[in-house]
């Protein structure tokens, strides 16, 4: 069977190879990369291995060895001994405003008929209120961890009968979060 990527490195590409494996200070995957390269180099005459000869020396699946072929031969080799960057964008559902906004939705009265906002009800409100287009409970809930995090280790929320005020632990205060932390003792996520 005949190989598509065929790899054939010059002397250079060899010797970087050879040091990346001597220094041992290497992510992983450059490591095995750097392997798989080497075994799958056919410049050498009589060291000639196939994929799964490859796969199985090196303690990885036969589809990687061939995509570290491809990426080899198609874009080089520094490119075969990087991460790949993600194929996605993520765009933020909120920005500062939005999420305080949500903070001071979570800290206020819950809906008529509940006892307390579920992340379903405040996905929910959030769309009505046009604050986003649409956001799953899940984004609702890692925000108000992320915030309630942030919160517990750099400020100290005063209820709202001593203070409507978020003291940061340098003395100063927040503005985007001032206002919408007014909340009550006992439905304040925060306090």
């Amino acid at each position: 069977m005949s190989k598509k990527y065929r790899i054939e490195l010059t002397q250079d590409e060899r010797e970087e190879l050879e040091g990346i494996l001597r220094r041992g200070k290497v992510s992983a995957l450059k490591q095995r990369h750097a392997r798989i390269i080497l075994q799958a180099d056919e410049s050498q005459v009589g060291r000639v291995s196939s994929n799964p000869q490859i796969a199985e020396s090196v303690g990885v699946g036969i589809a990687t060895v061939e995509r570290v072929r491809r990426v080899f031969v198609l874009h080089g080799l520094e490119a075969c001994l990087r991460r790949k960057d993600p194929d996605r964008d993520y765009v933020r559902k909120f920005d500062g405003h939005g999420e305080a906004r949500l903070i001071a939705l979570a800290c206020g009265p819950a809906p008529e008929g509940r006892e307390s906002w579920t992340l379903k009800l405040l996905a929910g409100r959030l769309v009505e209120l046009e604050i986003v287009d649409s956001i799953s409970g899940e984004t609702v809930r890692r925000t108000l961890k992320k915030r309630s995090q942030t919160l517990a280790e750099e400020t100290v929320v005063h209820s709202a009968e001593q203070s409507s005020r978020v003291c940061l632990s340098h003395g100063g205060y927040t503005r985007a979060l001032r206002a919408a932390l007014r909340c009550e003792p006992s439905t304040c996520l925060f306090g």
